[in-house]
């Protein structure tokens, strides 16, 4: 059992890895929020597996506080990502009704 749930922690780091240079890389904003998102939530699997590993249950509850932190995170990620899209929008608009 021990050794099924280190290779899962495996594979999930090289996942986190890779979302890491989506993020980083990514040709949109979108694709990064995305891959921001997927980090997130793999690394709160992570943290459960860790948890059932060591048999401590306050693990679980770090897990839960990161998943609110997580949300919150994407959620004003979006959020500035819709004012910078708007205000581009809405000078282009400005741009072509002067011209």
């Amino acid at each position: 059992m021990n050794t099924l749930l280190t290779v899962c922690l495996i594979i999930l780091a090289v996942l986190v890895i890779l979302c890491l240079i989506r993020a980083i890389i990514g040709p949109r904003i979108a694709d990064r929020v995305v891959a921001v998102n997927m980090m997130g939530t793999m690394v709160i699997v992570i943290i459960s597996i860790l948890s059932v590993m060591l048999n401590e249950g306050y693990l679980m509850d770090v897990c839960i506080i990161y998943a609110m932190i997580s949300f919150l995170a994407v959620i004003v990620l979006t959020k500035v990502y819709m004012g910078v899209y708007l205000e581009k929008k809405s000078s282009s608009n400005k741009e072509q009704g002067e011209e």
